[in-house]
């Protein structure tokens, strides 16, 4: 068998990277620099094996082209969890989501994006 285990991304500043998936839901645990001298910080989702890597790097410039990756998240109800992060300041796209998920007949899918541009999808887990 072989599984996903992680996914590691480069950041411009740690710290608000990190704030920024922990409102997101994801959790701490580890941070620690390597042997190359990149300071990493190591994020969990509760029931989820596969874990994301922030690495910062001070000589490393983040930049890539737009809409070239994004990572997404199930979750189990799309409005409360957009009506949270958005309480909590982080911006939705598309701005008309609350109208756009009132019509049964749209895709209840929106997206974050992170302070380095990269964007987070959010989709129902059913």
């Amino acid at each position: 068998m072989i599984k996903f285990l992680h996914t590691r991304i480069r950041v411009s500043d740690l710290d608000a990277t990190t704030a920024f998936y922990l409102k997101l839901g994801f959790e701490l645990s580890d941070r620690k620099d390597s042997p190359q001298g990149n300071k990493l910080a190591f994020l969990d989702l509760p029931g989820s094996e596969h874990f994301l890597e922030l690495c910062y790097s001070p000589e490393f410039k983040v930049e890539f082209p737009e809409d070239l990756m994004h990572t997404c998240l199930g979750v189990d109800d799309v409005i409360e969890y957009c009506d949270k992060l958005e309480n909590d300041g982080i911006e939705i796209w598309p701005g008309n989501w609350r109208e756009k998920f009132a019509d049964p007949a749209n895709r209840q899918m929106a997206f974050v994006t992170d302070p380095d541009g990269y964007e987070v999808e959010i989709l129902p887990n059913k």
